[in-house]
């Protein structure tokens, strides 16, 4: 059997001593594109992402999250070589600072140049789908991995929601299959987190029912889960109505704090004081029953 068959792991091993406190982490986001759907592109440019990362670093983020394609319904692929040219420069000068810095990409050329800058996490959001060179860099390089449920692009997504045997057992059954491919590839459960995806190819009703279930993942595959709710359409249900992206912060901490609770390894938010405030007060939650 392999690890994420036994006792579920609650954090991957091979990150600092730092991030190791038994809380929920924060991981900030800083998009380094023009067309994110949260931002509007206020971090496009290196200097810029980078002070907004320190910023974030100050707020009190543990790990920062440099990501230079956009992932939204309907977003432009990039090129390898042009995403990595947004993100290295701002990795570099982070991680030389001490930042526990992920990259967050689909592609394995991008992920290899960010670890040679300092980059420590891999944040893969096609779970190796996008890119069959990424799934052995993992295993070489011994990086944190975070593999996330995905069907299509973000261009046809929005068309992949049936999931007939129920969204959980779905999404739990497909990450089953890349954390196989992980396996053949040579990486070692230690190094991987599991995210469900939400949003990416799920109706509103589907990525609700995926957030309940954070402890189910956790306990089902065995290893430590990663939730990124934040801003995403599916608040919408929970915030004023017409609300911007931004309007959604207050139901994102909802939702961070219930993932806390849930035994979340970290969560990934645009926003960090009210999150940092939902992880504290989910930490003083004792259930009587």
């Amino acid at each position: 059997m392999t690890e994420h068959q036994d006792a579920p792991r609650l954090r991957p091993e091979p990150l600092p001593g730092s991030l190791a406190d038994g809380r929920c982490l924060l991981m900030g986001i800083v998009n380094v594109t023009p067309d994110s759907f949260s931002d509007g592109g206020r971090w496009s440019t290196p200097e810029a992402a980078i002070a907004h990362a320190r910023e974030l670093l100050a707020q009190g983020a543990d790990i920062l999250d440099i990501g230079g394609e956009s992932t939204r319904p309907g977003a432009t692929p990039i090129s390898p070589a042009d995403e990595a040219e947004r993100v290295l420069p701002v990795i570099r000068p982070l991680a030389a600072e001490g930042a526990v810095v992920s990259v967050d990409t689909i592609h394995a050329s991008t992920a290899a140049a960010a670890l040679d800058a300092g980059a420590l996490i891999i944040n893969d959001v096609s779970g190796g789908l996008a890119d069959p060179a990424m799934h052995p860099l993992v295993a070489s390089s011994g990086a944190v991995y975070i593999c996330q449920h995905w069907r299509g692009t973000p261009e046809t997504m929005n068309e992949l929601t049936d999931y007939p045997e129920g969204v959980v057992a779905g999404v739990e059954a497909e990450l089953r299959r890349r954390l196989d491919s992980l396996a053949a590839a040579g990486a070692r459960d230690s190094q991987i987190v599991v995210d469900p995806g939400l949003g990416f190819a799920k109706t509103h009703p589907q990525s609700w029912e995926l957030l309940a279930a954070t402890a189910r993942l956790r306990e089902d595959l065995g290893l430590p889960v990663l939730i990124g709710s934040s801003r995403k359409r599916f608040l919408a249900a929970a915030a004023p109505p017409g609300a911007e992206p931004t309007g959604r912060d207050a139901a994102t901490a909802a939702t961070t704090a219930l993932a806390a609770a849930a035994g979340a390894w970290a969560v990934r938010v645009h926003e960090i004081p009210a999150n940092r405030d939902a992880i504290r007060t989910a930490s003083l939650w004792k259930d009587p029953r």
